[in-house]
């Protein structure tokens, strides 16, 4: 089962999208965990945050050291910290970023996928142009490129969790699912999670 690492800069809900991917995978039954690890606790400043996803029950509470899949919410942490440490060759490396996957530098010994989802949270008027929150925007895309949950799981989880804009954020979830770019393992290119769950 899988293991998730976020990698974002305060204010941009990797700790949300975290916890929200972690009520999704909860709501197809599995066992969760989802917590958040800080550097300097301040707007803009990288914060790490993790998810579990088991069949059986969770005693493992340490960091994820060696994830399935890596999730960046911003591209300027790719300059200034090692996002891809320790995935696992064939993991999914996932960016939010106007650039296509194969402009990002990243080793062709991993999936990766890029979607603009600064862009289209700034369209649903999700925080602003100049500092949008894409946490919604950026699990829409996660669910089609990695199939460890399904849309209509993460789309339950938006609606139950996010008392403001919730419409806004299910809509930006539903765009980066459909614009989300991917290259390496077709399995996710073909959007083979659909809109149901996938457990």
């Amino acid at each position: 089962m899988p293991e998730i690492r976020f990698h974002g800069r305060g204010g941009q809900g990797a700790v949300a999208a975290s916890r929200l991917l972690a009520v999704a995978a909860f709501l197809e039954g599995a066992y969760v965990q989802s917590f958040p690890a800080f550097g300097l606790e301040r707007r803009g400043a990288p914060v790490t945050a993790f998810t579990r996803i088991r069949h059986e029950p969770i005693r493992d509470h340490s960091r994820i050291y060696e994830p399935d899949a890596v999730v960046v919410l911003d591209s300027s942490l790719l300059k200034l910290v090692s996002v891809t440490d320790g995935l696992k060759p064939g993991g999914l490396a996932l960016v939010n970023t106007e650039s296509a996957p194969e402009e990002l530098g990243l080793p062709d010994s991993f999936r990766i996928a890029a979607v603009n989802a600064g862009g289209i949270a700034a369209g649903h008027g999700l925080g602003s142009r100049m500092s949008p929150i894409v946490n919604t925007a950026i699990l829409g895309a996660f669910v089609r490129a990695s199939n460890f949950v399904g849309l209509n799981s993460v789309l339950k989880a938006i609606e139950q969790n996010i008392a403001v804009a919730t419409k806004k954020n299910i809509e930006a979830c539903e765009q980066a699912y459909e614009e989300v770019k991917i290259i390496g393992n077709d399995h996710a290119r073909s959007g083979s999670a659909g809109r149901t769950a996938t457990r």
